[in-house]
């Protein structure tokens, strides 16, 4: 990653995901491989939905290898797409999210709690996604809806209010569904402010602070976005108080 600045410049200018961007090193995803003969492979790069999918098997303990992408599978052509074992092919990021759960330590989960983290997935993908960019009718994101009142955002921010994570007992996949969605937002759109949602800003920030989010994302990207979120508020402080104390 040259720069954060290039980083997002290719993200606004991008079809926002839809297609797949030139290929870059797997080592930029803090995997472990980029051999193609066995196990979980994913096809995707940078400046698409696939480091959320780094992030999520990264913290689940589950090891990917990343693909070929001129080998791409997935139907449409698009990333991210993943591949396994037994001839399975799964695309959509929430669809690959999910798989990922399945393949991961979920034995100690509750079945509450593996209900929960399925229909946090879910939402992101159906509802917070819409929300977090809007696209033309050809599929091109030109903007984002946080930069205006939301009612289901009002209520995301009350229920964070009253805890770290989405779900009882702790951080999941949950949190890499709807985290990586809300983060995006401020790195695609820089200047953005999203202080009127103080506790949704605070969880952005828990969520990126975490190591897996840097392996995945990479760092720079990383500290961009936490100094991002303290700005609007992230560290506790207000963001128009940060603000007009940064004047002088």
């Amino acid at each position: 990653m040259k720069s954060l600045k290039k980083v997002v410049l290719f993200s606004v200018i991008s079809s926002a995901f839809a297609f797949a961007p030139s290929p870059v090193p797997a080592a930029r995803y803090g995997q472990l491989s980029t051999s193609l003969d066995m196990g979980i492979t994913l096809y995707g790069s940078q400046g698409s939905r696939s480091p959320l999918v780094n992030w999520g098997a990264s913290e689940v303990g589950v090891s990917l290898v990343m693909g070929d992408l001129s080998k791409n599978p997935h139907p449409f052509g698009q990333i991210p797409a993943l591949t396994d074992d037994d001839g399975v092919l799964v695309f959509e990021s929430g669809a690959i999210l999910q798989y990922i759960y399945s393949k991961g330590a979920t034995d100690k989960d509750s079945s509450s709690r593996k209900a929960a983290i399925t229909s946090w997935i879910q939402w992101a993908n159906a509802s917070l996604d819409p929300i977090c960019f809007l696209e033309t009718p050809e599929g091109k994101v030109y903007d984002t809806g946080l930069k205006n009142p939301n009612k289901r955002i009002d209520k995301l921010d009350a229920i964070l209010s009253k805890q770290e994570y989405l779900v009882e007992g702790g951080f999941s996949l949950a949190d890499v569904a709807i985290a990586s969605y809300l983060l995006y937002v401020p790195q695609f759109f820089k200047g953005v402010d999203l202080s009127r949602w103080p506790n949704v800003v605070q969880y952005m920030k828990r969520c990126a602070e975490r190591p897996a989010y840097g392996k995945a994302f990479g760092s720079e990207v990383q500290q961009y976005l936490i100094q991002s979120c303290d700005s609007m508020g992230g560290d506790g402080e207000g963001g128009d108080k940060k603000k007009l104390f940064g004047v002088f």
